[in-house]
C-alpha cells in the first residue's frame, strides 16, 4: 500500500521537493489538530478545576482541595520537558510525520482516561492516582506536540512565509480556546451544580478524546516534511549527536527561545487557565462571564495569530517582539486595576480583549521564531526543550503559584506582578543572546551541513 512518505513525480527546487496545495493543506490540518486537542484538554481542566477538586481531591479546607487540583494540573507540565526531549529526539530521527501520529493517539487515550475515571467517593485513593497518571501521560505527549508541529509547519513553508505558516499552530490553540470556553459556557449555564459535579464536567474530556482517531487518520495521510526528507537523503538523520554537542551548538538558541516564550506563556495561562479561578474567588463574578470573554478571544485569535505572523514575515519578528513586550509590561498592572476597582462583566470583557491583542502580537510568531532558531537535524529537540521548560516554569505552574501567593499576601494584584516579572525576564534573556540581538548573524554561524 502506497503511503505518503515521499513526494513522487514532483519537481525539485534546490534539493527540496515542490509541494502541491493539497499536501500543504494536509500538513497544516494534521499539525494543528494535535495542538488544538492539547489546549482543549488543558483549558477545560482549568475551567472545571473547582469541580474536579470536589470529585477527586475532597478535603476539609477548600484551599487544600483546590491546591491539590492545581498541583495535579502542574504535574502535566513538570514532565513536559522530559517528554519533549525524548519525543523531540524521536522526531529528529524518525520524522515529523511518525512522531505526530504517535502523539495524537497518546493524547486522546489520556484524555479519555481523564473523562472515564470514577470519583474519589466510588473507588477511593485510586481516583486521584488515575487522574495524576492521565496528567503525566498528557504532559509527556504534549511535550513534543508544539515542537514537532511547529517544525512540520515551518519546514513546509515557502521562503518568506515561515512565521505565517508557523502561526497556524497558535491558531489551533485559539480554536481550542473557542471550543473549550463555548463548551464550558453551555455546561455551566444549562446544568445545575449537582449535575456538573455528577457528570457534566466529564463531557468535554470525552468529546476531546474523539479527536484522536480522526487526527491519526489525517496524519497517516500526510507526507513527511520536505526539509526533513532532504536531511535524510544527505544522511543527516544518521549522525548521532550527544547532549554535550547539542548544548555546545545550541545553548544560545535555547536561552533565546525560552526568553521568547516566557512572557507569552505567562500571559496565556494567567488570562485563560487561571482567570476562571480569579473571577470566582477574587472578583466574585460568575464563571460564565469569564467564559464569554474567552470565547470571543478564541474567535479573534483565529485571525489575529496569522496576522501577527504575516507582520513578522514582513517587518521582522524581533523588531516587533521588543516594543510589544515592553508595552505589555506597562499595561498589565493598569489592566488589572481597571477590573479590580469596579468588578463587572463589562470591565472584565474589556480587559480580556486588551490581553487578547497583546497575546496575539507576542505569540503569533512564536512557532516560526523558535523553529528557525535551530537547524533541521535537531529542530524538534531544541524547540521542545526550550518551549517546555519555559511553559512549565511560567505557564503550567502559574495557577498554583499565583493562587498560593494570593492566599499568603491577600493581594488581588498578584497576577499583574506575575506578568510584569515574566515580561522583564523575557526581555533580559532574549537581549542576553546573540540570537536575539542579531538573529541573521547567529543563523549564519550554524553549521551548513546541519541545516
Amino acid at each position: 500500500m502506497n503511503t505518503p512518505n515521499t513526494f513522487h513525480n514532483t519537481p525539485v527546487h534546490d534539493g527540496v521537493p515542490a509541494l502541491s496545495p493539497r499536501l500543504v493543506r494536509r500538513a497544516i490540518v494534521s499539525s494543528v489538530l494535535g495542538s488544538g486537542l492539547e489546549w482543549f484538554d488543558f483549558l477545560v481542566y482549568g475551567y472545571f478545576a473547582k469541580i474536579i477538586a470536589q470529585v477527586f481531591f475532597p478535603a476539609d479546607r477548600p484551599f487544600i482541595s483546590l491546591a491539590l487540583t492545581l498541583a495535579t494540573f502542574a504535574i502535566g507540565f513538570v514532565v513536559r520537558p522530559i517528554g519533549g526531549i525524548l519525543l523531540g529526539m524521536y522526531s529528529d530521527r524518525a520524522g515529523r510525520r511518525r512522531a505526530l501520529g504517535m502523539l495524537i493517539v497518546t493524547m486522546a487515550a489520556s484524555t479519555l482516561l481523564m473523562g472515564l475515571t470514577p470519583s474519589y467517593a466510588t473507588i477511593g485513593i485510586a481516583a486521584p492516582l488515575l487522574i495524576v497518571l492521565a496528567r503525566v501521560l498528557q504532559g509527556m505527549s504534549v511535550g513534543g506536540q508544539f515542537a514537532t508541529a511547529s517544525a512540520m509547519l515551518v519546514e513546509y513553508a515557502p521562503p518568506g512565509k515561515k512565521m505565517f505558516y508557523g502561526s497556524f499552530n497558535m491558531s489551533a490553540q485559539a480554536f481550542a480556546l473557542l471550543l473549550s470556553s463555548g463548551t464550558g459556557w453551555l455546561l455551566t449555564t444549562h446544568l445545575t451544580h449537582a449535575q456538573l459535579v455528577e457528570w457534566g464536567w466529564r463531557v468535554p474530556f470525552l468529546l476531546g478524546s474523539l479527536a484522536g482517531p480522526i487526527g491519526f487518520y489525517i496524519r497517516h495521510r500526510v507526507a513527511e516534511s520536505p526539509e526533513f526528507i532532504q536531511l535524510r537523503e544527505h544522511g543527516g538523520t544518521r549522525q548521532r549527536q550527544t547532549v554535550r554537542e547539542f548544548f555546545r551548538e545550541n545553548t544560545d538558541a535555547v536561552i533565546c527561545a525560552m526568553g521568547i516564550i516566557i512572557v507569552g506563556a505567562a500571559t496565556n495561562y494567567v488570562w485563560h487557565s487561571y482567570l476562571p479561578l480569579y473571577v470566582e474567588r477574587q472578583l466574585h463574578l460568575p464563571l460564565s462571564t469569564a467564559l464569554v470573554g474567552a470565547f470571543v478571544s478564541g474567535v479573534l485569535n483565529l485571525a489575529l495569530f496569522p496576522l501577527a505572523g504575516k507582520l513578522c514575515d514582513r517587518y521582522g519578528a524581533y523588531r516587533l517582539f521588543y516594543p510589544v513586550v515592553i508595552a505589555w509590561i506597562f499595561t498589565a498592572y493598569p489592566l488589572f486595576a481597571f477590573v479590580i476597582s469596579a468588578p463587572s462583566p463589562v470591565h472584565l470583557f474589556i480587559a480580556q480583549m486588551v490581553s487578547t491583542l497583546f497575546l496575539a502580537a507576542m505569540s503569533g510568531s512564536h512557532p516560526g521564531m523558535l523553529a528557525t532558531l535551530f537547524p533541521v537535524r535537531n529542530r524538534s529537540t531544541g524547540v521542545a526543550l526550550s518551549y517546555n521548560v519555559a511553559v512549565t516554569l511560567f505557564g503550567g505552574l502559574a495557577p498554583l503559584t499565583i493562587t498560593s501567593l494570593t492566599h499568603w499576601t491577600g493581594s488581588s494584584y498578584t497576577p499583574a506582578f506575575y506578568l510584569i516579572v515574566a515580561g522583564c525576564v523575557s526581555l533580559v534573556m532574549v537581549l542576553f543572546t546573540k540570537s536575539g540581538r542579531d538573529p541573521a548573524a547567529a543563523a549564519q554561524e550554524r553549521p551548513v551541513a546541519t541545516q
